[in-house]
């Protein structure tokens, strides 16, 4: 047996998605010697040049207006750890879980979810954008790396696990081919709570260094109180700076902690008992107790209105959404102006979708650098 295997079926719980149970890739290749098919996914993932340009892709913050912000990258990496957190205690598969978290955001445009729905309303008659499907088009198709075969050729797991992500902001698509009546693996449940705690918590955080958000906006949560009491327990005087990020790492540890006890009792309750289990409820089990839910409701509802609706965040949205509309209108009517490997791409996709594509694949600064070299006559092009 694979030395893997092996460990797969001795360490991880018998609800968990096991290598050796994958439904395997669409173009079929020989297993590696020490490495299982969704380690060899992790990995692919990571070298990908979809993975690469996350760093310049904007997460709340347009990437020029601070090296401190997170990015699209630098999200995936806290949503890949808190995600094998969870998956580690709860005896899931973390290399399923990570490759997984790894993966969410790939189909993710230049500026954020302004790119997202820009392109969903230029694209309304083509088919529309969804970032997940977008993803599982640039994990199939738009990644040229193997002669063998189009794309990466991840495993149909991972693959499900980007169609499938949900979240406040994202929605899962239904394809045939991943069972869109059934629920997601365990290991995707983990990814789509582990995304939601990753943003809320760091997206306060670059929202108190930014100085949109104050502290004393916060001082009548609950959950915030909860935490801030426990701090003045333990420190006598502290300044605001290790204040914020005790308080942040707080609001993680009590959001992770709370969801593996509960998620625990949960997989008893409903005898979870073998991989397939979850995806015949009605539901998903990765999940808070009610007393959490209620605690993060109105910190959830707080940065909706102060941070993403603030008029500067407001206004960052705005001009994301003009640029993306003049960039995919001068292209659609003059796609000579576009990359000639783009270009080979129109008679076989048609050229909107090439469009939608190339903006897609674009980071905020190359969609910044590409509307200057258009639009301002004094531009080297």
């Amino acid at each position: 047996m694979h030395k893997v295997n092996a460990f797969e079926e001795k360490f991880l719980a018998p609800y968990a998605s096991k290598s050796f149970n994958s439904r395997g890739r669409v173009h079929k290749e020989e297993e590696h010697p020490y490495r299982s098919c969704y380690q060899r996914d992790r990995d692919r993932i990571i070298h990908s040049a979809a993975f690469r340009r996350l760093e310049y892709k904007t997460q709340v913050f347009v990437n020029h207006e601070g090296d401190y912000y997170r990015t699209r990258l630098t999200h995936s990496i806290e949503v890949s750890q808190i995600a094998r957190t969870i998956a580690c205690s709860l005896g899931l598969n973390m290399d399923l879980t990570e490759a997984i978290a790894l993966a969410h955001d790939l189909g993710h445009t230049p500026f954020g979810h302004s790119g997202e729905e820009v392109l969903n309303e230029l694209m309304a008659k083509t088919g529309g954008f969804n970032h997940n499907l977008q993803g599982l088009r640039v994990v199939d198709y738009l990644e040229e790396r193997y002669p063998e075969f189009p794309g990466l050729n991840l495993s149909w797991e991972v693959r499900e696990g980007i169609i499938k992500h949900s979240s406040v902001f994202d929605i899962a698509v239904k394809i045939k081919e991943f069972l869109p009546r059934k629920m997601p693996s365990l290991e995707t449940q983990v990814v789509d709570i582990a995304d939601e705690i990753a943003y809320d918590n760091h997206d306060l955080d670059d929202g108190l260094t930014s100085g949109l958000i104050k502290e004393n906006d916060l001082e009548n949560l609950e959950i915030w109180k909860k935490i801030n009491r426990k701090i003045d327990q333990k420190y006598a005087k502290i300044n605001s700076t290790y204040r914020k990020h005790l308080i942040i790492r707080g609001l993680i540890d009590l959001q992770v902690t709370d969801l593996i006890r509960h998620t625990q009792s949960e997989i008893i309750r409903f005898k979870i008992k073998k991989y397939t289990d979850p995806y015949k409820l009605g539901f998903k089990i990765v999940d808070f107790s009610k007393e959490v839910k209620e605690l993060r409701k109105p910190l959830r509802q707080f940065l909706m209105q102060k941070l993403y609706h603030h008029y500067r965040v407001m206004r960052m949205s705005i001009k994301a959404k003009r640029f993306i509309r003049e960039l995919f209108s001068e292209y659609i009517q003059r796609p000579q102006q576009m990359p000639s490997e783009i270009q080979l791409k129109i008679p076989k996709e048609g050229v909107k979708r090439v469009v939608c594509d190339y903006i897609a694949g674009m980071t905020d600064r190359y969609a910044l650098d590409e509307y200057k070299k258009l639009f301002n006559p004094y531009e080297k092009v």
